[in-house]
């Protein structure tokens, strides 16, 4: 694990009550079950970019409002705040937190359905991290769809009254994660033999952890 100076609540500018709530997630396992906790932002009122302040308050998040609340709660103690960034085609992205113990890579990870979820510090590199995605990573047409992965992006970059306490939305991370290298998990014709999801997986994978509201 590597250490760093932690973030303090001053520097962070968040109030007493906030940075306690996140000084108590002491591990990323304890950070995942937060997050698991939290709710699923639907953005039913158009698109979201929430900051760890906005989501603390909301208590719902999608994956990369999760991804900043768990870097934060990271650096809180003492580890790197690094969001992993997934690009995909057809498809939307995903951003997890990353964290390594002994010399492994994991991700924690906000998301509603089955698939692209938390993942055990095995992994031996970022690509082999990313790779575990793959087969999970689906459109609503089958097509597995994810392409590329990114350097490890350090939230320490932006100030936090960017990301951490921002009432407008943190949306500059999401230009600052677009313009980060990414890495290409295959070619073409890899991507060509991909199998699409079975029956069976379709309807596994439909299942959420939280229902979408009706629509009025």
């Amino acid at each position: 694990m590597t250490r760093i100076k932690k973030a303090s609540r001053e520097v962070l500018g968040l109030t007493r009550a906030e940075y306690a709530t996140l000084r108590r997630l002491r591990t990323p396992q304890k950070i995942q079950a937060f997050l698991y906790g939290l709710r699923q932002n639907f953005e039913s009122k158009g698109e979201t970019c929430n900051s760890v302040r906005t989501v603390l308050r909301e208590r719902r998040a999608h994956c990369i409002e999760g991804a900043m609340l768990a870097a934060c709660a990271l650096w809180i103690h003492g580890e790197p705040p690094l969001l992993l960034d997934f690009q995909a085609v057809h498809d939307f992205d995903h951003v997890v937190a990353v964290f390594r113990r002994n010399g492994r890579w994991g991700a924690i990870s906000k998301t509603n359905g089955i698939g692209l979820r938390w993942r055990d510090p095995v992994y031996r590199s970022l690509r082999e991290l990313a790779m575990s995605y793959l087969h999970e990573y689906y459109n609503k047409r089958d097509h597995k769809t994810l392409r590329t992965y990114s350097l490890p992006y350090d939230l320490r970059r932006m100030a936090p009254a960017d990301w951490v306490t921002a009432e407008d939305g943190a949306w500059e991370l999401i230009d600052n994660l677009e313009a980060t290298r990414h890495y290409k998990l295959m070619g073409r014709a890899h991507a060509r033999s991909l199998l699409r999801r079975d029956p069976f997986e379709r309807e596994v994978g439909n299942l959420l952890q939280y229902k979408r509201p009706r629509k009025r």
